[in-house]
């Protein structure tokens, strides 16, 4: 499923309060970015919930409906709306901690001198795809 939800966003002094009214998510994060992530991955997680119980996932509000002032956070300062995309399917793929055999093509002699090392080819694989894709595990 990929949707577009609007969110509260509330400056504070010390971090940005989140509000994603129409699914009663708050959160919060350091900064801007951190806000955005916070909620998208706050919104992908429920949604992906609601998805494997059967339930119904609310339809987004437009931003015409909205009123910031009726934000929860709306008295913490100052409050905008903007818009967070959400890919449960993606995100599915990215909580995965499922293995997937692959065969791997190795030269015997590296085959060899791994072995011999008690180098486990499989981590060391991993690591070097994580490293040139510029990833992480997932949390």
């Amino acid at each position: 499923m990929r949707e577009v939800y609007p969110v509260y966003f509330t400056r504070t002094d010390t971090v940005v309060l989140v509000e994603v009214p129409d699914l009663e998510i708050l959160t919060e994060g350091k900064d801007m970015n951190d806000a955005i992530d916070m909620a998208r991955d706050a919104i992908e997680v429920l949604c992906v919930a609601k998805e494997d119980a059967g339930e119904e996932i609310p339809i987004p509000s437009q931003w015409g409906d909205l009123d910031i002032r009726k934000g929860t956070f709306s008295e913490e300062g100052e409050t905008v709306v903007s818009l967070v995309d959400i890919d449960s399917g993606e995100y599915r793929r990215k909580i995965d901690t499922r293995t997937v055999r692959r065969n791997v093509a190795l030269p015997s002699w590296l085959n060899y001198e791994a072995e011999h090392a008690g180098i486990n080819v499989s981590r060391v694989l991993q690591e070097a795809l994580m490293k040139v894709l510029d990833v992480r595990r997932a949390r």
